[in-house]
């Protein structure tokens, strides 16, 4: 099992670079920010995409012993809610969301302090239950498999799993699906036996270690997830803000990205 899982992650990270290399999205600016000779202080939210938790988590940890005056408080939940949430009029100062499409919607408003900068990447993959007792090899089986967990579609994660089941002609159908408002909620239908299989990031997979089996969607079959980040115009806190993304942008931040599964922008 753990063999399996090795392989679907060694597959998909090596399909991830080479999506990176076809990318013109430059962070060499930001990077070279990431790293403040001066501490920076103050209190600031984060809204960023569920399956970044693991990852922002660290990295908030590693942010404070480098600046302990400053406070993060991370808000998670899918691209798609936290975006109504801004909107809405919730309180945030930078936005790490799994798609840029999401992001567009809060430039598209004037959101935004500046451009949103992408600094990672994901693709998607199947988990099962260990052992993969249904014996999912491809993306053809979950037509028949059973339960077959997804994201909802207001969630990045929910899109591109239908962009790349219809992409492979397969259908799963209603009374074998059941949608999850996250992907980390998604992951747990497989997890606490309520599904046989789900479609989840690369990463959450990662993460879930023995929990699941995973089974490596082809690069020509996957999508790329690409992850923007920025800074909302109307936060109390820029210099803050502003430090936050480059460490999220710079080595530091890149590193323990790179550690729990994510592609390079």
């Amino acid at each position: 099992m753990r063999r399996s899982l090795i392989t679907a992650l060694a597959v998909v990270a090596a399909s991830l670079i080479l999506a990176a290399g076809c990318r013109s999205t430059s962070t060499s600016t930001a990077a070279t920010a990431g790293s403040r000779a001066t501490p920076v202080a103050g209190s600031i939210t984060v809204s960023a995409a569920s399956s970044l938790s693991g990852a922002f988590a660290t990295i908030k940890d590693n942010f404070v012993k480098a600046n302990p005056d400053a406070t993060i408080t991370i808000n998670t939940g899918s691209s798609g809610q936290l975006e109504s949430q801004i909107e809405g009029g919730a309180p945030a100062d930078v936005m790490a969301f799994a798609d840029e499409a999401t992001m567009k919607k809060l430039s598209d408003k004037s959101l935004l302090a500046e451009p949103a900068t992408v600094f990672a990447t994901n693709q998607l993959i199947i988990v099962t239950k260990p052992g993969n007792p249904t014996g999912i090899k491809t993306l053809a089986d979950l037509a028949t498999a059973g339960v077959v967990s997804r994201c909802v579609e207001t969630a990045p994660c929910g899109k591109y799993a239908s962009q790349i089941l219809e992409g492979a002609g397969v259908t799963v159908p209603d009374s074998s699906a059941t949608r999850g408002p996250d992907v980390k909620t998604t992951l747990s239908a497989v997890t606490d036996g309520d599904a046989v299989a789900g479609i989840v990031y690369v990463t959450d997979a990662q993460a879930a270690g023995a929990k699941v089996e995973s089974v490596a969607i082809p690069t020509a079959q996957n999508a790329v997830a690409t992850y923007p980040v920025a800074v909302l115009a109307a936060t109390k806190a820029k210099a803050l803000a502003e430090a936050f993304e480059a460490y999220v942008l710079g080595p530091e931040g890149q590193a323990v990205l790179a550690a729990a599964g994510f592609g390079p922008p």
